[in-house]
């Protein structure tokens, strides 16, 4: 999975890219960081996004370093899923509000 930070955004700008890549190495969740300069998010700043070959892509706004246990908590669903559909959003907590886009795979 790659998960790409926007760091045209003030959360890409931050040290929150070091922070989620190494949260999801401790959980164990196989995932490359990336960085992009503009998402075209800017309506609801500090997006990332989540893809992988075959799945659904997911782009989330309005992030912030508070949503990093939310954040593990869609990659490790995301990780498990055969195409990047999640059946229930509820565990997402607030994540699940924050979404912007789902592109089919």
């Amino acid at each position: 999975m790659i998960v790409t930070l926007c760091t045209g955004c003030p959360l890409g700008r931050s040290d929150f890219g070091a922070t989620l890549a190494a949260a999801l190495a401790a959980a164990g969740i196989p995932a490359r960081l990336a960085f992009a300069d503009c998402m075209s998010g800017c309506s609801r700043a500090s997006t990332i996004a989540f893809r992988a070959p075959g799945k659904t892509a997911y782009l989330f706004g309005e992030v912030t370093a508070q949503d990093l246990p939310d954040l593990l908590v869609f990659a490790r669903l995301y990780a498990a899923s055969r195409d990047g559909t999640l059946s229930d959003a509820r565990p997402l907590g607030v994540l699940r509000a924050k979404a912007i886009a789902r592109i089919p795979g």
